[in-house]
């Protein structure tokens, strides 16, 4: 059985795509044109969410190899939030996309059990097994140590599935505890790097790269650089493009000789293209999804430009 790094990999490849769609619906992103269908509740604003997002994910899924909805802009939503989150993977999963849920989920023992059977694995009944989000891979944080960690790995090694943990961040104040000191010597950031390394080498896949990887900002492209070189099978998950600053020429840096070893993150640019200038006199409000499909393409071929070229 193919590791979840394998078939992400495949996928990017099939598409000659490195990149994620970020889907963080707030109320306010969503077009007008699907507002005005529900009425102003919790329950009219998922319905809104979801056909938002189904839209993106229709105009996206035969360029774009994978989805990532941050299951904050749901949970505040509440219950019809958390329905709303699982229509969304679900329909990515039945278009062929890779889902990559952002939790960053972060306990120990029977909690981060819990946790991982919930996303990654299945929940056990009384007579059975039943898997519930059942996505690809999750995002967790990884300063509880191997505590928090452990039980997601053996989820990942049973079912196939993959993980992203917390690194090298690309917010501003990332740095007040990732830039750290230790005395070795190294910043945090690189012993968290040497770590992750460690725990994934038992699910290196084919292409050398494992299921238990990272998340590394665009923002510091120093730091990407240097942590492509400590660690040669980690596979980055990349925040920070558009709308953060993140440039391509930058995020390159994080990519092996083969052009391959990270995937990258755009939300905003993509989920609200309508609303930028470059394509506003191109496409209507209504015309939306095919603004993000052309911001999408766009994307793609300046991020493969500085791959190819770095």
């Amino acid at each position: 059985m193919k590791n979840a790094m394998d078939k992400l990999i495949d996928k990017i490849k099939e598409l000659d795509n490195p990149t994620v769609i970020g889907l963080d619906p707030r109320y306010d992103m969503i077009p007008s044109c699907i507002t005005s269908k529900y009425d102003k509740t919790i329950e009219g604003a998922c319905k809104a969410i979801v056909e938002f997002n189904k839209a993106l994910i229709d105009a996206t899924y035969d360029i774009i190899p994978a989805v990532k909805p941050q299951i904050a802009f749901y949970e505040m939503f509440g219950v019809e939030g958390i329905n709303a989150f699982n229509q969304t993977c679900q329909y990515a999963k039945e278009k062929g996309m890779i889902v990559i849920a952002d939790i960053k989920r972060g306990d120990i023992g029977s909690t981060a059990a819990g946790y991982s059977n919930a996303y990654l694995g299945k929940t056990p009944l009384l007579e059975k097994e039943e898997a519930i989000f059942d996505v690809d891979f999750v995002t967790i944080n990884p300063y509880l140590g191997i505590d928090g960690v452990k039980p997601f790995i053996e989820d990942c090694k049973k079912y196939g599935k993959g993980m992203f943990i917390i690194d090298k961040t690309s917010n501003p104040s990332s740095g007040e505890l990732q830039d750290l000191k230790l005395e070795n010597g190294r910043n945090i950031y690189e012993e968290v790097a040497i770590l992750i390394e460690k725990w994934g080498e038992e699910l290196v896949g084919e292409y050398g790269y494992s299921s238990v990887s990272s998340v590394v900002g665009a923002t510091y492209p120093e730091q990407l650089e240097s942590l492509r070189k400590l660690a040669p099978h980690t596979f980055f998950l990349i925040p920070g493009y558009g709308a953060q600053g993140g440039k391509a020429g930058d995020i390159a840096l994080g990519f092996d000789k083969n052009g391959i070893g990270g995937i990258v993150n755009a939300s905003r640019s993509l989920m609200c293209a309508y609303k930028k200038d470059q394509w506003k006199e191109q496409f209507s409000e209504e015309e939306f999804a095919s603004a993000t499909r052309a911001e999408a393409i766009r994307m793609r071929d300046e991020l493969n430009g500085a791959i190819k070229n770095k």
